[in-house]
């Protein structure tokens, strides 16, 4: 058990997070709504809290701009092969640039424990 919980603070074993969306599309402004798939790991970790990062990435410069940013924050306990589901719900601005060859965009989630490492997960999505 100790290995166990050694192993799961060097992120092997560890919980993972996943943002499901129910499509890839979306307009400038429109209000996504989707869920975070929570599965526990080999050890019982406690959350502290869930970010989502929409991030524009421009062809052009090479640069990653994170436009907004949703966090959820979290006491909660998840145990070991336990999945869970989290409400996730965020408003595109009406005022970013459509995706192009040029311009890119994607949601970087990361879930954070009180011990161990983060779990991370990317998701890309179309502005038009």
């Amino acid at each position: 058990m100790l290995l166990r919980k050694y192993m799961s603070l060097l992120g092997v074993g560890s919980a993972i997070i996943d943002l499901i969306l129910p499509k890839e599309t979306y307009r400038r402004g429109e209000l996504i709504n989707g869920h975070f798939y929570i599965k526990g790991g080999t050890i019982e970790q406690q959350l502290k809290r869930i970010d989502c990062d929409l991030v524009m990435h421009d062809q052009t410069t090479g640069q990653e701009k994170v436009i907004d940013t949703a966090t959820i924050l979290s006491s909660k306990n998840i145990h070991s092969d336990e999945s869970n589901t989290v409400s996730f719900t965020f408003k595109l601005p009406e005022s970013i640039p459509i995706s192009s060859e040029k311009i890119s965009y994607r949601f970087k989630t990361r879930l954070t424990f009180n011990e161990g490492v983060e779990s991370k997960d990317q998701d890309i999505i179309q502005v038009i």
